[in-house]
Formats: structure tokens, C-alpha cells, sequence
């Protein structure tokens, strides 16, 4: 994970697609949350996922990483289809925070990182119990990559704090390191900067160029649109749970289809005045 791939952006791009969601719909009852959503996600590629509030965007990536079951679509994750349950979407190499903080406060950091380490452990029941030489050589080896992960996210010196204890942003990237833990090809991150101070905000944006450079794809939902349009390489923009439009940041902040969806239209304000 330290070691950065200095491959140019574009040839990393050009090895094909991480991710590939077709056709997802999500429907609850007579309520469409998601209609017939498409993205494609390359290798070594920060896309943006941007919409008004209730846009679909969460929903989406629900569908994607298995907590939902899609009513319609197919995703797949290097080629490979993926089963609508989240331990096989994580064993398949997709990671994902979540809008809520969801650690363990009374872990310390390290154990937090752990926690997510051992979805890439062998050790059965019998041996986890009696302490088996496997068992203990899977525990130094998850114990060192932990520590590697807070190195990596700039939390290397927190390692005992506990988790319940620590400051928000800090807690936002250990979020993000424990996610790392699982080896993933591909991270999604939910409103990473979500109640973030600008000193935090910017050390975000610095963590996830990291993670880009160090060879993973990388999806943001954020509402912050400065920090999103400074750092993706593409943005789709959802709008009532389908695609309004997708393309670079110039290309995306300048639509008006995408100025309307967030501040509306002139007609609205009109009826409003009415």
C-alpha cells in the first residue's frame, strides 16, 4: 500500500475496467430509487458521485457492495459477477465506508484495522481457540499490516488510542484504514469529508490521491463540490435515481442540467413566489 505505482495515469486507465455496473434498478415497493444506472470505473481512477440530496447516490452504492439486491441490473467487479452479499462482494475486492462513522469505540485504532483484516485470514474455530502456531503467525502478520495501514493514513501514532476517543477527521481515515485492511481493487467512500474543518478536508483529498497512486480505483459520494470537482477524474451526476450526466469536472460543473438540479430553475422560483 506504501509503495507508490508510477505508471502514467493514462496507462493505468487503459488496463481496463474495475468496476462494471449495468442497467441497476432499485425499486421499494412502488418507490424507484434507483432507475437504470450505468458506471464504468478504471483502474487507477477517482470518479465522483455527485446529486442533490435523495438522488439515489447511497442506494447505488448499497446495490453495488451487496447490502441491497438490486431489483434489476448487473454489477461486476473484474469481470466477475457479484453476489448481493456483502462478505462475497468484500472477499471479491470492493470496500466501502459509510456516510455514519461506523468503528468500534471501545477498540483501539489498531484493533479497528484488524478487525477489517481478517476477511483475508484461514484460521478455523478450533485453531483460533487453542492458539495454533497458524493462528498466531495470521495474528503478527494481521497486527503488522495494521500498523502499516495507520502509517499510511497518518494515524501511526494513535494506535492505542481508542477509537470512541479519537478526533473526527482522525476517525474518518481510520474508517478508510480499515476498509484498506480488506484488500481491496477498488474503495467507495460515503461523504468522506462529511463535517470536516478545511485543514481536515484537505488532508482527505491528500489520503485519497495516496490510495489512487498506490494502483486502486477510488469512488467519492460528497456533497462538497469544490473538493470533489478538485479531485476526480470523472463525476457522474445522479438526479432522482438516474444518470443527468457524466464527464469531466469542467464538463459537469458547467451543465446547466447540473446548476438547475441543485439550485433550480428560474420557473421554480417563480412559482414559489406565486
Amino acid at each position: 500500500m506504501t509503495a507508490v505505482d508510477d505508471t502514467p495515469r493514462t496507462e493505468r486507465q487503459a488496463d481496463g475496467p474495475v468496476l462494471e455496473a449495468t442497467g441497476v434498478t432499485m425499486r421499494f415497493g412502488g418507490l424507484t430509487a434507483v432507475n437504470n444506472v450505468g458506471m464504468t470505473v478504471r483502474q487507477g481512477e477517482i470518479l465522483g458521485l455527485i446529486g442533490p440530496n435523495g438522488a439515489g447516490k447511497t442506494t447505488f452504492f448499497n446495490c453495488l457492495t451487496g447490502l441491497y439486491k438490486p431489483t434489476e441490473g448487473r454489477v461486476r467487479l473484474l469481470g466477475n459477477d457479484l453476489p448481493p452479499k456483502p462478505r462475497a462482494v468484500v472477499m471479491a475486492g470492493m470496500a466501502r465506508t459509510f456516510q455514519n462513522i461506523r468503528l468500534f469505540g471501545n477498540m483501539t485504532a489498531l484493533e479497528n484495522v484488524m478487525v477489517g483484516r481478517y476477511c483475508r485470514t484461514s484460521s478455523m474455530a478450533l485453531t483460533s481457540i487453542l492458539r495454533g502456531p497458524k493462528f498466531r503467525r495470521e495474528e503478527r502478520e494481521t497486527r503488522a499490516r495494521a500498523q502499516e495501514l495507520l502509517d499510511f493514513v497518518g494515524l501511526g501514532k494513535s494506535t492505542e488510542h481508542l477509537a470512541r476517543n479519537m478526533p473526527y477527521g482522525d476517525q474518518r481515515r481510520l474508517e478508510i484504514a480499515r476498509a484498506l485492511a480488506t484488500d481491496p481493487k477498488l474503495l467507495l467512500l460515503d461523504e468522506p469529508t462529511a463535517g470536516m474543518n478545511p485543514r481536515e478536508t484537505q488532508q482527505a483529498s491528500d489520503l485519497i490521491f495516496r490510495i489512487r497512486d498506490s494502483g486502486l480505483a477510488v469512488v467519492v459520494i460528497e456533497h462538497d463540490m469544490r473538493f470533489i470537482f478538485n479531485l476526480c477524474d470523472r463525476v457522474l451526476c445522479l438526479v432522482n435515481g438516474e444518470v443527468l450526466v457524466e464527464g469531466t469536472p469542467n464538463e459537469v460543473q458547467s451543465d446547466p442540467r447540473v446548476i438547475e438540479a441543485y439550485i433550480g430553475s428560474a420557473a421554480d422560483d417563480e412559482e414559489g413566489d406565486e
